[in-house]
């Protein structure tokens, strides 16, 4: 790779910088020579030819804006002299050719998972307590403080503080200056306590501010999402306090678990307040129910497991320039990896897939599920714009600022977390992943709602890249962290799992750090690595309210 300046694709008109180039500057790209007519920060894209008002602009090979005054070869693109434009798209012919990677080394690979009886294997065991309506979110926090310390479930966090220690210093009567230069670190080894359950990864709460007040179309969907967390293979069984009035009833609920799972046979406990004696008799007995669960989830033990019971979740958050480039065509090199492998991988966020919709649709197995496709991106998009929005709309500051300057670009770059193979299966929110393969799932590009809605429909570990840093997690489905450029590997150690900026380093390329990713998700559904999302106890969890999220 050039380590100045890169053309994605040989149809491109514009030249991303892969350093800081300054006005004068002379570089080339294979045969072609160009002068920079500005300072172009890193990230950012320069023309790779003389522009006139309403010229169209590709990158990845595809339509991604219009200029919308001229801008000279050399010249810098940014929101000031470019807009958002992106083809259209329509059914066409199925194009399900692609190079099937190599994957002999892993044939016989297997990870160490949590076997469940429909068949499914999971990465982690946990248990859930959910409320079925935001109402009884305190009740799920007694809950939480009664359990979560007492039973050795705190995150292992690296900056545990130690409140302590301001408490005697401000009775001794410390001055403000010391308070603030103390030192309040504790040691892992003073914070870390042995799980009383070990074989039970966690206990997970899950609060949200759903079930009532809002549509019933809402509270249908929230019973179906959290139909999907109970059911999921990750999850050993759920204690769910509902308060008796709510859109979100319990029968609703049951109906949900039974469309997933028919023979749903996990110990699954549900309290009403409304017919309870007292809060404290609600609390008391649903505290001793979940006990008994843990002891319950703690009888099963991780057995190997063949690579194709991997179901893998591929998102992004916080992208910059260099995602479409490293992250994200990295994973999409490990997506191809799990489906040769026989498994599984979801890419999610559809208001990031604006202006690749005619790939996509044409990868699909057959028309029906591209017809589901395409009708899925023009409603969502319609539903946007009926608000006063749209998907031109996506792309956020952060992402403006590292050279995304429009929705159709962030998306080319996205999109390339799906890797090549067919599309066996779309799916709506909260729908179930049934088919192995590239599956679609419609969610919003927002990080947290699409981490939840990708774990509501069955993905077991998720593969999140970003090239800004964000501290998304999920409570059930480990995240796996893949930062796109060197400088925020080191910036944020903590967070940023593995590197793919060596791919503009020159020192990788997308297949070897594709491999190696894979081999990293082994090590982490075998419960042998803890990314740091589920170290630091980054347990996010939003359902999304159709329509108004991008």
């Amino acid at each position: 790779m050039n380590n100045r300046v890169l053309k994605i694709h040989p149809s491109d008109n514009v030249i991303v910088a892969l350093a800081d180039l300054p006005e004068g500057e002379k570089v080339s790209y294979e045969r072609d020579q160009f002068v920079i007519r500005e300072k172009i920060q890193v990230k950012h894209k320069f023309a790779a030819r003389d522009f006139a008002v309403g010229d169209p602009i590709y990158m990845y090979g595809v339509l991604v804006g219009k200029a919308t005054e001229p801008i000279p070869t050399g010249g810098l693109l940014s929101t000031r002299n470019v807009k958002h434009s992106a083809s259209e798209y329509a059914l066409g012919q199925r194009r399900l050719e692609w190079n099937i990677p190599d994957v002999s080394r892993w044939k016989s690979a297997t990870f160490m998972g949590y076997h469940r009886s429909d068949g499914k294997v999971g990465t982690a065991n946990h248990w859930l307590v959910i409320p079925l309506v935001f109402c009884e979110n305190r009740n799920v926090q007694v809950l939480k403080e009664l359990l979560v310390d007492e039973l050795g479930y705190g995150a292992n966090k690296d900056y545990n503080l130690d409140i302590k220690t301001l408490k005697q210093m401000f009775h001794s009567g410390a001055s403000s200056e010391e308070i603030l230069s103390a030192n309040i670190h504790l040691s892992p080894e003073q914070t870390r306590a042995k799980r009383f359950f070990p074989n039970v990864d966690g206990i997970k709460f899950l609060t949200h501010e759903g079930g009532c007040g809002g549509t019933r179309q809402d509270s249908q969907a929230l019973c179906a999402l959290l139909a999907g967390y109970i059911t999921h293979p990750n999850v050993a069984g759920a204690t769910v306090l509902s308060l008796g009035c709510q859109h979100a009833q319990v029968h609703d609920l049951e109906a949900a678990i039974a469309q997933i799972s028919p023979n749903f046979d996990k110990p699954l406990y549900i309290y009403e307040q409304q017919k309870s004696r007292s809060e404290e008799s609600l609390i008391s007995q649903a505290l001793k129910q979940t006990f008994v669960g843990l002891s319950l989830a703690n009888e099963l033990k991780r057995t190997p497991a063949p690579l194709s019971k991997l179901v893998v979740g591929l998102e992004c958050g916080g992208s910059d320039g260099f995602s479409g480039i490293s992250a994200n065509p990295a994973i999409g090199h490990t997506a191809d990896l799990v489906v040769a492998l026989g498994g599984t991988a979801v890419l999610s966020e559809f208001p990031e897939l604006c202006g690749v919709e005619q790939e996509l649709s044409d990868r699909c197995v057959d028309e029906v599920t591209a017809e589901k496709f395409i009708r899925l991106m023009r409603t969502y998009d319609a539903a946007a714009v009926a608000v006063g929005s749209g998907f031109d709309m996506n792309p956020s500051p952060g992402n403006i600022r590292d050279g995304l300057i429009t929705d159709a670009i962030k998306s080319a770059g996205a999109a390339k977390k799906g890797g090549t193979s067919p599309i066996t299966d779309v799916l709506d929110y909260t729908e179930p992943i049934t088919r192995p393969g590239l599956n679609l799932l419609c969610t919003p590009g927002n990080d947290v709602e699409s981490t939840t809605a990708l774990t509501g429909s069955g993905v077991t570990i998720t593969l999140f890249t970003t090239g800004l840093g964000t501290p998304t997690g999920n409570p059930i489905s480990p995240v796996i962290k893949v930062s796109s450029n060197t400088v925020l590997a080191e910036r944020m150690p903590d967070i940023i799992d593995i590197n793919a900026g060596t791919i503009i380093s020159g020192e990788d390329t997308i297949e070897t750090k594709g491999a190696e990713i894979l081999d990293y998700i082994i090590k982490v559904a075998s419960g042998e690595i803890i990314p740091h999302a589920v170290r630091l106890g980054q347990d996010d969890f939003i359902p999304w309210k159709r329509g108004i999220s991008l």
